[in-house]
């Protein structure tokens, strides 16, 4: 066909006719619609928009939206044909007997329990990618499937001869046509089809401001800090290569696709395993909602509003009262010295094992001395699990619900109220707290626990509170921490004392390997097998890095077992963040007379559970750590050896109850020359652009001159701000910029907080607010084993071709008109937990948005403008089309491609430009979340990489303009500099005016004379 059009009618393509009846039904429908509703950009409150139904606008979408004009016009008038209003559901295939369908729905049910438990456990600060949380990791089988299809297109792809034949055949039927008089005229081709415009040439550019030029330090640590101390030793290798029995295993669980859901529960193969039987009613489950009601995460939380009292995981608790198990605990028996040291101290190290009691009794302790009478007593979490399980404890033990004297906070649910006392919460919500309130005046004492751990939110508190504890001397600070760092944590709090809760331990011998372990996996399970039938009665312990590791490992220590004759009684208990609180309450019982406990663990049995009974260790050296990787932008989760004080902790596991052993997969030379003393901390491998915009909002124009434990390499440093300098968060100099300082308002990575701020500017925020809530859950997606042609199918349905962003939109917007209800989750295989979640989130942001004075706007059908917002947050994420599904990085050339999932893949077209919300790394450099763009948006919103080819504009003319560009941020540098000089001068003259002997009195924390907490504000 060539470029000015086809026949206005053609009888020979009776196809093409149909399809423009159905186009003209649609318009009409349209117009009909128009009619009786405004389609106009129009203001909506939050109750118009949580209850108006999604059906009444109908997206309007481009062909594609590449064109090169820059103004930019939609394509055509009708929505996409795939995108139907579902107002009598999607017609769905379910000729299934009523067994399958309540086997689903058990299944269904699982998965949004394992859905629950994932986003409680994970980090609040995390981005990282795993095996276990892969959005693609479920979609093998699918992706090769697709592939295929595509790559038997392509072979089918016609040669240039062939083509013009064609076109030339085409030509001549028109003629014909036109000649014998069937018809008049021509029709102006208006779908763009690729050849009817000349292709847009987007220019790409490298542009640096001059604050990053390397010439500015800051930071102490100059050089890059590696994440493993040699790459090249046996232990790097072997945690490269990762373990062959588990990927055998994983392969062969996909062939007979008989694998059960993540999590084992009763009924799976693991819960058949360690002798759990299935119920009709489990503890886990999650509130149904068939008539999807309105839930309101403040004040009724969803954490606590379904939990029940803990249930007696030992011999000993079910045996003793709630007094007693506390009077037992070893921090009880030092109370008193405890506290006397707390009063005469501002700052306190507490160095205490697992099981001393630090964690719950601590803030009671405070509080029965009355220091909860002049502020909040609040307790530091790593993570979210910790937070909300010990607050949930403590209230049981104060004999309060839970949320009233005994509160907990984290991101995007917070249970507590007005008369709140103790506060458990994570370090994230404590750092969003002090850009309120810098001081932390609503506090009379914060413990910081687990902070041997060392997480990047960690780190960054304590130098805040460092700088607090000189303003606020009426203020506690107390440090909780197993054996290794104290001492550094009391060098770092100006030489504070250390409080040590005495522990019971036995000696432990240590037996290293004569040879390194390739497979750790298998070797552990051999190590396992060799212990129980030659070794004396005691439990035993094996540290695994994850999940899947801790699952095949019980899985084949089992099948091993039986295939020997009569073997002694082994009961195989696994134990991570994620598994059921009834499972994990099966590692505290006795085992049967004449039994053995082996328990799988993660390294959360290191320091934060203690289990009686364990006389063997087996160490395997390795965990997961989370460390930046610059090819793909972001976290992601490595399997690396442990530290040398990660082993001496493990170790000592088997010393608790009795003399013990520990088998380590690993030689005396790689434990002496492979291995760190101690962990890289968090904030010495991962990616700090929220901790840089954070800093900078609290007025820390120079991260030299913040007190880090340990400071942040340099590249991690200028890396961060470079990624600030894209999004318009900072400046030319360095400074902060008046977008910047709205985007720390919001809890969310820097790009959802632009495009969430841009969206007002655009007038899409409502939709803009959806997108970004379905962005920061799991994927909403359910894709059983069973059934996955089906699942695959009800996805389709769902898809927008232009964009996933809008798939993630409509996906929202139907779950609403069908009034947030559960059985359509079930019948489209949506996660319901996920949804609920995403609508929890929205009205946290809503609220936020709102506190901002931000106008909540609704762009109606116009849905162009809200890819062009979505292209503002990730427009430095672009990538040009290479083949087709294949794009390269515009700006690194480095190839990432579509994944077969995405709504863009094998449309027919390929868009010229797209942008992505992250990689993802399987099997190829995959991109999650894909948005085809326009080039001139690149170059509107972007205009320091990008600009469009324009008609005689030389090369010289270009290197002109980037040289007059530079030559301007070169200028504004000085100034600043010129600037800074004369306050800093100013400064120096105040100092020397001020210099007497009553006002250079300075306050060091760790004062030695009592002091009266300052009395609490707002209560």
């Amino acid at each position: 066909m060539s470029s000015t059009g086809g026949l206005y009618r053609r009888p020979i393509n009776k196809s093409k006719i149909r399809k423009r009846e159905r186009d003209s039904d649609v318009k009409e429908e349209m117009r009909d619609r128009e009619k009786s509703s405004d389609h106009s950009r129009s203001r909506i409150s939050r109750s118009d928009w949580d209850s108006t139904p999604t059906r009444s606008i109908t997206p309007r979408f481009s062909g594609g939206g590449l064109t090169s004009r820059k103004e930019y016009q939609p394509m055509r008038d009708f929505p996409t044909p795939r995108l139907a209003s579902f107002d009598n559901d999607m017609e769905f295939a379910y000729n299934q007997d009523d067994e399958d369908i309540s086997h689903d729905r058990r299944e269904w049910e699982e998965e949004q329990r394992q859905l629950d438990r994932d986003w409680y456990s994970m980090e609040e600060s995390s981005g990282a990618m795993d095996d276990t949380h892969n959005p693609f990791a479920d979609y093998s089988d699918f992706v090769e499937k697709k592939e295929d299809e595509l790559a038997q297109r392509q072979l089918k792809k016609l040669t240039a001869r062939q083509e013009q034949y064609n076109k030339d055949n085409e030509l001549w039927e028109t003629n014909r046509m036109l000649t014998s008089g069937i018809v008049q005229k021509k029709e102006i081709d208006l779908d763009f089809d690729g050849d009817s415009e000349a292709r847009v040439h987007l220019l790409v550019h490298d542009i640096k401001p001059p604050f990053l030029d390397g010439r500015m330090v800051f930071t102490k640590q100059l050089g890059t800090v590696q994440s493993v101390k040699d790459p090249t030793s046996d232990l790097s290798v072997f945690s490269r290569k990762g373990s062959q029995l588990v990927k055998e295993k994983r392969e062969q669980i996909e062939r007979q696709k008989a694998a059960k859901s993540v999590v084992d529960v009763a009924g799976t193969a693991l819960g058949n395993i360690m002798g759990v039987k299935a119920s009709d009613e489990d503890s886990a489950a999650p509130p149904t909602n068939p008539a999807g009601e309105m839930e309101t995460p403040k004040g009724d939380s969803q954490f606590a509003s379904h939990l029940k009292a803990s249930e007696a995981a030992s011999t000993f608790s079910r045996s003793k009262t709630l007094r007693e198990q506390r009077e037992y605990l070893p921090a009880f028996a030092v109370r008193e010295e405890l506290l006397r040291i707390i009063r005469d101290n501002q700052v306190v190290v507490v160095v205490g094992e697992t099981g001393s009691g630090k964690t719950t009794q601590l803030t009671q302790y405070l509080h029965e001395d009355g220091y909860g009478n002049y502020g909040i007593i609040g307790c530091t979490q790593p993570r979210r699990v910790a937070a909300m399980s010990v607050a949930k404890r403590v209230s049981e033990e104060m004999e309060c619900k839970l949320g009233t004297t005994v509160g907990y906070a984290i991101r995007f649910e917070d249970c507590t109220c007005e008369s709140t006392i103790i506060k458990y919460m994570t370090d994230g919500v404590l750092l969003r707290e002090s850009l309120k309130e810098p001081d932390l005046d609503h506090y009379s004492s914060i413990i910081m626990d687990e902070a041997h751990e060392r997480s990047l939110q960690t780190d960054v508190i304590m130098g805040l509170l460092k700088q607090v504890l000189t303003r606020r001397r009426d203020l506690k600070l107390i440090v909780t921490s197993a054996t290794m760092n104290a001492e550094k944590f009391s060098s770092f709090f100006g030489n504070c004392p250390t409080f040590k809760i005495p522990g019971r331990t036995f000696p432990v011998e240590i037996m290293f390997s004569k040879t390194p372990c390739e497979d750790y996996v298998d070797s552990a399970v051999k190590q396992v097998l060799a212990i129980h039938l030659g070794h004396p009665a005691g439990d035993i312990l094996v540290f695994m890095t994850g999940q899947e590791d801790i699952e095949i490992t019980c899985k084949v220590i089992t099948e091993r077992l039986q295939q020997l004759d009569n073997p002694p009684e082994l009961a195989v208990l696994p134990i991570y963040s994620q598994l059921p609180a009834d499972l994990q309450a099966k590692i505290f019982e006795k085992a049967p007379d004449n039994a053995r406990k082996v328990i799988v663990a993660t390294n959360i049995a290191e320091t934060s559970l203690t289990v009686d009974g364990i006389m063997y260790v087996v160490d395997t050296g390795f965990n997961k750590l989370k460390v930046f990787n610059p090819k793909i932008g972001m976290d992601s989760l490595q399997i690396t050896p442990i530290s040398q004080a990660n082993a001496n902790q493990r170790s000592g596991r088997a010393g608790r109850t009795g003399a013990g052993t520990c088998y380590r997969l690993y030689t005396e030379h790689a434990y002496q020359h492979e291995m760190f003393m101690n962990t890289i901390p968090e904030i010495q491998r991962t990616n700090l652009a929220n901790v840089v915009l954070l800093l900078k909002s609290l007025g820390v124009k120079n991260l030299l001159d913040f007190d880090f434990m340990d400071p942040p390499p340099q590249d991690n440093i200028l890396n961060s701000m470079y990624q600030l300098w894209i999004l318009g968060a900072l400046d030319n100099t360095g400074e902060l910029t008046q977008l910047g300082r709205r985007m720390v308002e919001f809890p969310l990575d820097p790009s959802l907080s632009k495009m969430l701020i841009v969206s007002e500017e655009l007038g899409c925020t409502a939709e803009i607010l959806t997108i970004v809530s379905m962005l920061s859950v799991p994927s909403v997606f359910y894709r059983p084993k069973e059934r996955m042609e089906q699942s695959d199918a009800a996805r389709e349905k769902f898809f927008v071709p232009e964009s996933d962003h809008l798939t993630l939109l409509h996906v929202y917007t139907q779950w609403k008109s069908h009034g947030y209800r559960d059985e359509w989750c079930i019948k489209h295989y949506i996660h319901s937990k996920a949804m609920r979640k995403a609508q929890e989130v929205r009205l946290q942001l809503l609220d936020i948005m709102k506190a901002e004075k931000m106008e909540i706007v609704s762009c109606g059908t116009d849905w162009d403008v809200v890819r062009k917002c979505i292209c503002s947050a990730y427009f430095h994420q672009a990538a040009r089309v290479k083949g087709i599904g294949e794009y390269v990085n515009c700006r690194t050339g480095m190839p990432c491609h579509l994944h077969p999932t995405s709504a863009l893949y094998g449309l027919g077209y390929t868009p010229d430009y797209i942008v992505y919300h992250e990689l993802v790394m399987t099997s190829k450099e995959y991109m999650q979340c894909v948005t085809a763009v326009d080039p001139y948006w690149l170059a509107e919103m972007g205009p320091m990489f990008y600009s469009i080819k324009e008609k005689n504009f030389t090369q010289k003319e270009k290197r002109a303009a980037n040289r007059a560009e530079m030559a301007r941020m070169t200028m504004e540098m000085q100034m600043k500099t010129a600037r800074e000089k004369e306050e800093e001068e100013a400064k120096e003259l105040q100092r020397k005016a001020m210099a007497t002997p009553k006002n250079s009195k300075i306050v060091i924390p760790g004062r030695r004379e009592p002091g009266v907490p300052r009395r609490k504000r707002g209560f």
